[in-house]
């Protein structure tokens, strides 16, 4: 289980369907609340720098390296990483995976690039509104499939795919079982599901889904449920553990 650690304007935020508008501060100090889940017993933290996916590079770079400093378990970054200058400088900083979204739909071949110079430090990002894929931090819709995105990078040596799907993102309604499954067996590289968890309930239906999925979902990635208190880290770390 991945807490996801949302950055805009130094702050950790939740989105509501990606809207930067439409945001909720949790936090002010990500340093802090990287520690907060770290000492909660989770074992990866996934940070995405929101105001850098608009962007197209680092924005929240500070905020980033405070949570660097603060934790020792590995910690996935995403947002505004378009090239292997951007790339590189995180893994040299620290962190462990970085997450290529944008750069993937519109560059392929630096994902590419990236897995042979870093073989299982490159992570998909996969963020989907009804089965399209969306860029530049979901402001953009194209007209390639999520599945056609993942298939491209079957042979690359991707550590794993994070499927998004944007309409239940900061909604609490839910993750999209039907579409993260259908991905997961349709592609050999695993899948981690994200977008709509509200509730224990909703993972222990991702639970269900990923055992009948062979493995094929690895994980999963929670934000306001775990910042409101709906899923508390004991009871979700409980519920992956049994």
């Amino acid at each position: 289980m991945y807490p996801a650690i949302d950055l805009k304007d130094g702050a950790c935020v939740r989105l509501r369907r990606g809207d930067m508008a439409d945001a909720t501060v949790y936090s002010d100090d990500p340093g802090a609340q990287a520690r907060i889940w770290q000492d909660a017993g989770f074992r990866w933290l996934h940070v995405v720098d929101l105001n850098g996916a608009f962007a197209g590079h680092s924005v929240n770079a500070e905020a980033v390296a405070a949570i660097l400093a603060n934790v020792t378990v590995p910690v996935q970054l995403g947002g505004g990483l378009r090239d292997m200058a951007g790339i590189e400088r995180w893994l040299e900083a620290g962190v462990t995976r970085v997450i290529l979204g944008s750069a993937a739909a519109k560059n392929p071949a630096l994902v590419r690039q990236a897995c042979r110079a870093h073989p299982g430090r490159i992570v998909v990002g996969i963020d989907a509104r009804d089965g399209y894929v969306a860029v530049e931090g979901w402001a953009e819709t194209s007209e390639l499939r999520a599945i056609e995105l993942a298939l491209r990078f079957e042979d690359a040596g991707v550590a794993t795919i994070i499927y998004t799907d944007i309409g239940r993102d900061g909604m609490l309604s839910g993750l999209n079982l039907e579409q993260t499954v259908d991905l997961a067996f349709q592609i050999s590289t695993p899948v981690i599901a994200s977008g709509g968890v509200g509730s224990l309930a909703d993972l222990a239906a991702l639970k269900r889904a990923a055992a009948a999925a062979r493995g094929a979902i690895e994980g999963v990635i929670v934000g306001r449920a775990l910042y409101d208190g709906r899923v508390t880290p004991a009871e979700a770390l409980a519920l992956f553990a049994g």
